[in-house]
């Protein structure tokens, strides 16, 4: 048996729990609380999803403006790969073709777009990560 959506049911969640968008950090420990309880609870109903939809969005939107996620350049991804992967220097020479050029791209250096496709299919990710 389908269960399906009741606007009236909905609309007595809403005005019980009155979603907004979040401005404090207390509102969205408020929101995440509340986002939890709904996400465990067995036997969720539509309107219970719905719910919980509309406050992960809203907590997503506070935390991208509250907590950005600095991006990355394209060498400070290649040294998070190769710790990540334990992969050495001389195993990124033979990916590039030169321990030196590998060297000047740990450093700072710009990375080629050749370069670019090389780690990507080395690393298998998108090219985007370093260019």
């Amino acid at each position: 048996m389908t269960r399906t959506f009741n606007p009236e049911s909905y609309g007595k969640l809403l005005a019980e729990y009155q979603p907004k968008i979040i401005t404090t950090e207390a509102e969205n420990e408020q929101a995440i609380a509340l986002a939890l309880t709904l996400e465990h609870r067995p036997n969720r109903t539509p309107e219970e999803e719905m719910l919980l939809q509309l406050l992960v969005t809203l907590i997503e939107q506070f935390e991208e403006t509250h907590y950005p996620i600095p991006q990355g350049t394209p060498n400070s991804m290649l040294v998070h790969l190769m710790d990540a992967r334990d992969t050495t220097t001389e195993a990124l020479a033979e990916v590039i073709g030169s321990l030196e050029v590998a060297l000047q791209i740990i450093n700072g250096g710009t990375i080629s777009k050749t370069q670019a496709e090389a780690l990507a299919d080395y690393f298998n990710v998108d090219i985007s990560l370093f260019t």
